[in-house]
């Protein structure tokens, strides 16, 4: 960890342990990648206007949502997988992120059964997508509220699989196709084959997707199994009502990029929005969820807007609030983190962003994070 100064850091170590194949499923986008790109772009476009001796001697970054107070405005979102990098890989991020006091959400592609992770971190959001058969909803549902999560992030924005041209280029399948292209990945990666794949094999058995519906799914490994994507292209509002009428604790709905389907979700009675684009994953040329923000913080009245995709800094989490996020997610970077150094990655992952805010309010000239608003930064023109 003594070399890691910021985020980025994480990246090229995490890309030396890990296979080609599970790399390019955390690192790739959709496509051209323009949406990636521009996710990170879109932070460039808007520059901070400070605020000088305003006394900044008590600065404080807690934040509030449904009811319980988080030490600073960001999270991790949910990434599939994350098992295959990390050891334990979802228990790992849940656990960090509670002993750090931050939101974790666990992803419904994940391969330890949500049971596990929520004894583990009982704090800790579940994500699920609507399964294609409606009738499987209501097992899911059940399953998710009896191991114990009380609030539901449900993402909407994956009618159909993506293209999956970058993960073929790089040999990545789900499940993953034995091979001699992938042995040797593996075996050329010691660090990345004993310390979590084989040891995840001695301990737990080959990984399956566990949490994809309300009974067990695919192995992760395969030469004949299909992983279960069911079509989801024929889900409309009406599904998410269904949704809306099981579920009794706090739900978000995940991949809002419209104030148009923003208001349609308050409506339907969500407690909270995270505005995405699934980090540059989906429809190649989507709009960047910042450039969005402010106008389904203004539809989503006093719920939560949270976003993700792109966020790397401090600036970049503080530039989100002033526009009107109450909180930031970040998925790739943690997910790194957790690959190079475990939870001890994770942990300082989260103290370098919290340093960041921490010093950034300051040069700001604020104390609370309630005083950002959008005086505080002006979107440039090119």
């Amino acid at each position: 960890m003594n070399r890691i100064y910021s985020l980025h850091d994480f990246e090229r170590p995490a890309r030396r342990k890990l296979p080609r194949q599970l790399f390019s499923y955390i690192y790739n986008g959709a496509d051209e990648e323009r949406t990636l790109k521009d996710n990170r772009n879109a932070f460039d476009r808007y520059a901070f206007v400070p605020r000088l001796l305003k006394d900044v001697s008590a600065r404080d970054q807690k934040i509030e949502l449904f009811g319980r107070e988080y030490a600073s405005p960001f999270g991790i979102a949910p990434v599939g997988l994350s098992a295959m990098w990390c050891y334990r890989g979802d228990i790992v991020l849940a656990q960090a992120a509670q002993e750090n006091g931050i939101p974790a959400i666990m992803s419904g592609a994940s391969l330890i059964p949500m049971e596990a992770v929520a004894q583990a971190a009982p704090d800790t959001w579940f994500q699920a997508y609507m399964p294609g058969d409606p009738s499987r909803v209501e097992a899911l549902i059940a399953r998710i509220a009896n191991a114990g999560f009380r609030t539901l992030v449900v993402t909407v924005d994956l009618p159909v699989q993506v293209n999956p041209e970058n993960y073929l280029r790089n040999g990545f399948t789900t499940p993953l196709r034995p091979s001699l292209r992938l042995a040797w990945d593996g075996v050329s990666h010691p660090r990345w084959l004993l310390g979590t794949f084989f040891r995840t094999l001695a301990r737990h058995g080959m990984p399956h997707f566990e949490n994809w519906r309300a009974e067990r799914g695919a192995p992760i490994l395969s030469a004949t199994v299909q992983r279960d994507f069911q079509a989801r292209d024929h889900l409309n509002w009406s599904h998410l009502k269904r949704v809306r009428e099981l579920w009794k604790g706090n739900m978000l709905i995940k991949g809002i990029l419209s104030a148009q389907d923003a208001a349609i979700a308050m409506e339907m009675g969500v407690d909270g929005l995270i505005v995405s684009n699934h980090g540059g994953r989906q429809i190649d040329s989507a709009i960047s969820p910042l450039e969005v923000l402010p106008e389904i913080v203004k539809v989503a009245g006093s719920a939560p807007v949270l976003m993700d995709s792109g966020v790397r800094r401090g600036t970049d989490v503080l530039k989100a609030l002033a526009l009107g996020a109450r909180c930031v997610l970040l998925g790739r970077s943690f997910n790194y983190a957790a690959t190079v150094g475990g939870k001890d990655g994770v942990n300082h992952a989260v103290q370098i962003l919290r340093s960041e805010i921490q010093r950034n309010m300051a040069l700001l000239g604020i104390n609370r994070l309630d005083e950002l608003d959008a005086s505080l930064v002006r979107k440039l023109e090119y």
